[in-house]
């Protein structure tokens, strides 16, 4: 910033402490003692293996944030400074000072919503990979045409991400639908774009076997569910009861006389997973089990959640299978999202997989929803 020289000269005083700071100083001072020591600690050569990459690790994900902090210090402090210089005898250096201190207002807000957003809880479960999950709903086969239509959306959006896609099973209609298809979706942030996902997609269009030109409504379920290690859910062999038999989707001739199909039931919480895209029972196995684990865990914080959101004003969705979020209209060429009131007249492209726009504004409802809490 120009004349900080000139400004030493005219004011002497200390900064004041800002109200943001007042609210929120003991977080702010924690942050900053944290990040002081991951730097210290890498600085000095004493980490090593995996304590070097976990600290460097917060290091990273800190860095923006202290920087942050320390702008919005540099920026109340400058202001102070600034307020001092505009009110001297000096026209043209009170000019200058109004100009700057104009835009350090304009800079400030925008500082301070991103140190918030930093210190608000972090959802454990947002760099996670997920388990995505789509289900034809009511409409017959233009319900599993549409899923069919989903599940390759989603596909293509998770290639624009550069993250790994991978198909475990799929129940065919025989006319290009989908009764029901699941994925494992990998790569960085992939649960924090795709969490709002789940829920009721509606469609209306025409379908290709309505002579008379006739609007149809059909339906899909989405889920999305973040994937779980072992050591996030112990299973117990003793809980499971593990049935094989013969897979009746398509795969060719050995998957279909062989009984290589799996279905594994959780038996204290009854839920219940299937597999059968690999012609090996042990590969059907390990699938089902990572269905599995990611069902236990997301039931898991379905129940924190559902206790958090009862002392919470508003949130984006409510995590229902069941809640219909989102309406694709064909014929008006829109896609409507339901709990943020967003529409895009640019079905086309949405569902080539350009989802971004309609992801980026999900989060940051969720995230004013967040700050609304705290302010």
């Amino acid at each position: 910033m120009a004349y900080t020289h000139a400004r030493r000269r005219i004011w002497t005083g200390f900064p004041p402490v800002s109200d943001f700071e007042t609210r929120f100083g003991d977080p702010l001072a924690k942050v900053m003692r944290h990040f002081d020591e991951l730097r210290d600690g890498l600085a000095s050569g004493a980490l090593n293996g995996d304590a070097f990459v976990k600290a460097s690790q917060e290091y990273a994900e800190l860095e923006p944030v202290a920087a942050a902090i320390t702008e919005m210090r540099r920026a109340h402090a400058d202001m102070a400074e600034l307020e001092a210089m505009a009110a001297g005898d000096d026209e043209e250096m009170r000019d200058l000072a109004a100009d700057e201190l104009a835009e350090a207002k304009r800079r400030l807000p925008e500082l301070e919503r991103r140190i918030l957003l930093a210190l608000l809880p972090k959802d454990e479960a947002d760099e996670r990979n997920a388990i995505l999950e789509v289900r034809a709903g009511t409409g017959g086969d233009e319900a599993a045409l549409f899923a069919a239509e989903l599940f390759e959306m989603y596909k293509r959006y998770a290639a624009a991400q550069g993250w790994r896609f991978e198909t475990m099973d799929v129940s065919e209609t025989g006319i290009g639908g989908y009764k029901e298809a699941s994925a494992t979706i990998t790569g960085r942030s992939v649960f924090r774009r795709l969490k709002f996902e789940s829920g009721v997609h509606r469609v209306q269009r025409v379908p290709a076997t309505e002579t008379q030109g006739r609007i149809h409504t059909s339906a899909a379920t989405v889920a999305v569910l973040p994937e779980a290690e072992e050591v996030d859910i112990h299973i117990d062999e003793r809980d499971l009861r593990i049935d094989v038999f013969r897979s009746s989707g398509p795969g060719g001739q050995s998957v279909n006389t062989t009984d290589s199909a799996v279905r594994i039931t959780h038996l204290p919480t009854g839920i219940v997973v299937s597999q059968q895209d690999e012609k090996s029972q042990h590969k059907n196995k390990a699938k089902a089990l990572k269905v599995l684990r990611a069902k236990i865990y997301d039931a898991q914080r379905q129940a924190l959640d559902s206790a958090r959101a009862a002392d919470r004003k508003g949130q984006v969705g409510t995590g229902d299978r069941s809640e219909r979020i989102r309406t694709y209209n064909f014929p008006q060429g829109r896609v409507t999202d339901h709990r943020i009131g967003l529409t895009l007249h640019k079905i086309d492209r949405v569902m080539m997989g350009e989802m971004g726009e309609i992801f980026d504004a999900l989060i940051s409802e969720d995230e004013a929803q967040r700050l609304a809490q705290e302010v």
